[in-house]
């Protein structure tokens, strides 16, 4: 071996033993224990041992990382001491004014996990950025700031009032990245987001100042409770390409990126409570402007035929947010469950459209049926009053099916009114003029009604058969009741066929109020697993029950997938098959 070869060895033997000499340490290192808010910290985590792995940061949960991580490795080899290390560093943003701890962070050598060391960081006020014109962060900050917009800041209780964030920029400089750091509260608000398009800038004036402007977030809020109440500014880090003041050879200005971080002002509402005075009994919260309408399918109708009436409040305000008020019926009428639909839309403007309770009525006994008037109360902000609005009563005329098993037939008494003159005058003379008399005797009517009985007899005794044979056929009689009883259910589907929409959920409504008669609970407010267990308790077999589920969920899907006219009218025969079934079983 040559002494060049030799030398070489020795030099990689002394650099292995120099460095396993060492004790392996994970050390934490800051740029500086205190800074401002507004101010970014360098934080870096450093081994001295190659080959160690899993690097572990600690948690920075009361700061944001806005770089990193990144790493690097350094080796040296100084009057015969070797030297090495590996960092793994990242830049960090306090979120708030405090004093925080920067836990141990954790990385594994040799089968051990090594820890760090545990730092304090005091955050302060923001510092004021130095005024230094060439500075990029100064340049930043005078071009640059977020805007937090309310379309009302003194609210009533249940008044929508809208924020906007935009971020303006000067033309000096340019943006070529944005993001969110931390998402605004809207404690004491019930809140609904604004879709934002696109982005688009526009040129406005702000203080006197041209700026370009984006808007980055808009929000409806609608406060649940009176005070103060504030709202949360937006923070953001934006990418700023600041100008050096050089030009290229061509002459084009020569840019600098910048990494700036701002927030928006925190705004406060003063919300005003509901007046006291004059609130009527029936105010279940409605604010803004509506319009009340309560209506029905048909008012005329059979019995067991069914009717809708619906229940209808439309127009601008806290749709979401109140009851509409329910339905009185008389207790004759066989009512279900209303079915509940929202047609709400969201903009600047508020919450606006229409909600509905739609009732289905079936009535059994022919009779004419008074539902009373409703009351619909709100309270309008533009003219700081309540508004009630009563609807006309309705009348369900049943003509047609059997009479209530309570009522009697009773002879309406008339009040006899005397006159002074009842008896003005009585004949004395009488005149007798002969009554034209028909011979009965062997008359049409006579032999009609003398052979009536024979010919009755034995019409009667076919007819009794008949019957007694159509009692005596329980199956029969029983497929015959299950079928006009599906056919109860699901009439209302069956109008809507052809109308995909309309006519799953008038299905579901249907199985869920077949279900609702048969087995006396509320089926439309439980699980299908559920339903399942108590129609097993019921001593349904499993297949029945897997096709009942079956349809179930078909309306649930259908409703998002495309259906034709005759996939509707199979969904149709099998819910009627499926009923047929289930009443036949239990």
């Amino acid at each position: 071996m040559s002494f060049k070869n030799t030398y070489i060895l020795f030099f990689i033997l002394f650099t292995v033993v120099s460095i396993s000499a060492q004790d392996a340490k994970l050390t934490t290192t800051v740029s500086k224990d205190k800074l401002g808010v507004n101010q970014r910290l360098r934080i870096e985590f450093s081994v001295n041992k190659q080959g160690a792995d899993n690097f572990e940061p600690p948690s920075f949960k009361n700061f944001d990382i806005v770089g990193g991580p990144s790493s690097s490795i350094n080796q040296s080899w100084v009057n015969g001491k070797v030297s090495y290390s590996q960092a793994y560093i990242y830049i960090i943003k306090p979120k708030k004014v405090g004093i925080f701890t920067i836990p141990s962070a954790s990385i594994e050598y040799n089968g051990n996990k090594l820890h760090s060391n545990v730092l304090q960081v005091t955050v302060v006020k923001a510092s004021e950025v130095p005024k230094d014109p060439n500075d990029p962060s100064y340049i930043a900050s005078q071009n640059v700031l977020l805007t937090t917009e309310i379309s009302k800041t003194s609210p009533y209780v249940g008044e929508g009032i809208y924020v906007v964030y935009k971020l303006l920029f000067s033309k000096k400089i340019g943006l070529s990245d944005w993001r969110m750091n931390e998402i605004p509260q809207y404690n004491g608000f019930w809140n609904q987001d604004i879709k934002v398009k696109r982005v688009d800038v526009k040129n406005i004036t702000y203080k006197g100042e041209k700026y370009r402007s984006i808007i980055l977030k808009k929000a409806l809020l609608i406060p649940q409770k009176s005070g103060k109440l504030t709202i949360d500014p937006i923070d953001m880090s934006i990418s700023v390409n600041v100008p050096t003041g050089r030009g290229d050879f061509f002459g084009n200005a020569i840019t600098r990126r910048v990494n700036y971080s701002t927030s928006s002002a925190r705004r406060t509402v003063q919300v005003k409570n509901l007046p006291i005075d004059d609130k009527p009994e029936g105010f279940t919260g409605a604010v803004g402007e509506f319009d009340f309408i309560v209506t029905t399918s048909k008012d005329i109708l059979r019995a067991n035929e069914t009717t809708q009436i619906n229940v209808e409040v439309n127009g601008q305000g806290n749709l979401k947010l109140f009851e509409i008020p329910k339905l009185t019926t008389p207790s004759e009428l066989e009512v279900y469950t209303p079915e509940h639909t929202e047609n709400v839309r969201t903009n600047s403007r508020g919450l606006s459209g229409k909600i509905s309770d739609n009732y289905t009525v079936v009535p059994e006994y022919k009779g004419k049926y008074k539902i009373p008037e409703v009351s619909f109360s709100y309270f309008n902000p533009k003219e700081e009053k309540y508004v009630t609005i009563v609807s006309d009563a309705l009348i369900i005329d049943v003509i047609g099916g059997k009479t209530l098993p309570n009522q009697k037939n009773t002879t309406s008494k008339q009040t006899v009114v005397s006159a002074t003159n009842n008896f003005r005058y009585i004949e004395h003379k009488t005149t007798f003029e002969p009554i034209k008399k028909d011979d009965f005797f062997k008359s049409n009517l006579f032999y009609i009604l003398l052979f009536l009985p024979f010919l009755a007899i034995p019409l009667g005794i076919f007819i009794g058969k008949k019957k007694a044979k159509r009692d005596g056929d329980i199956v029969g009689n029983r497929l015959r009741k299950a079928d006009r009883l599906a056919k109860k259910y699901l009439s209302q589907a069956k109008k809507q066929l052809g109308k995909k929409e309309a006519f799953y959920i008038a299905l579901e409504k249907a199985l869920h109020n077949f279900l609702k008669a048969k087995l006396n609970i509320e089926t439309s407010d439980i699980s299908k697993e559920k339903i399942t267990s108590i129609l097993e308790d019921r001593k349904v077999d499993v297949t029945t029950i897997k096709e009942f589920i079956e349809v179930l969920n078909d309306c649930d899907f259908a409703r998002y997938t495309p259906a034709t006219n005759v996939m509707m009218q199979q969904e149709f025969d099998k819910a009627k098959m499926v009923i047929t079934k289930i009443d036949k079983q239990i």
